[in-house]
């Protein structure tokens, strides 16, 4: 099972970061099947970094074999959706970012990737217009909508399967808007599409 992350997907996350430049084509990256963390279970501050930033994003199971899908195909190739959250060691991925070199010890720790749980997209109306928020103890941090995606579900699709072979139970987190920020101990993180709450953990 891979886990694919899509960075750069939300121009409010663009501007909120301060980017000066345009990805041209959707940027791609992995984390390991040991960043996933499911059912609830809390997420445990890892004592290597003092910025752990939340990044909420949508998340799709793939559900049938695919390699170079065509983009009017891609939706054929995943029928569930969850929210998610994409862990970032921010202070870790600055220092790597400023020496040039990778930064996947800041993204792809373990434990790094917490999943809700999966919907059929059937429940969804507008796939093109999911509304899709974080709340951090009952206050709401962060909101987005797939309509403002740079790249759409089924342009991601089609990307990645241009390099990857996509096989069923492979997770695509499609990218976070702005809002991202801090976690701390204590703090209980829930998801949610539309009105339905579909994540729920705390911070330990």
């Amino acid at each position: 099972m891979k886990i694919f992350a899509i960075g750069l997907n939300y121009d409010s996350h663009n501007r909120e970061m301060r980017r000066t430049f345009e990805a041209s084509e959707p940027v791609i990256f992995m984390k390991p099947d040991t960043a996933l963390l499911r059912n609830g279970n809390p997420f445990f501050l890892p004592d290597f970094s003092s910025e752990v930033h939340y990044e909420t994003e949508l998340v799709l199971r793939i559900n049938r074999l695919g390699k170079n899908i065509a983009e009017k195909f891609a939706y054929r190739y995943y029928d569930e959706i969850t929210v998610g959250i994409d862990f970032t060691a921010r202070d870790l991925q600055r220092k790597q970012k400023e020496s040039g070199l990778p930064w996947e010890i800041a993204k792809s720790f373990d434990n790094a990737a917490p999943i809700g749980e999966f919907i059929s997209k059937k429940q969804i109306p507008d796939i093109n217009n999911i509304n899709f928020r974080l709340d951090i103890n009952g206050n709401t941090v962060q909101k987005g909508n797939s309509r403002d995606l740079i790249y759409s579900f089924d342009k991601i699709i089609a990307y990645i399967s241009r390099f990857f072979t996509l096989k069923i139970g492979d997770l695509i987190f499609t990218g976070t808007p702005a809002g991202i920020g801090g976690v701390s101990i204590n703090d209980r993180l829930e998801g949610y599409i539309e009105d339905k709450k579909l994540l729920d953990f705390k911070i330990k």
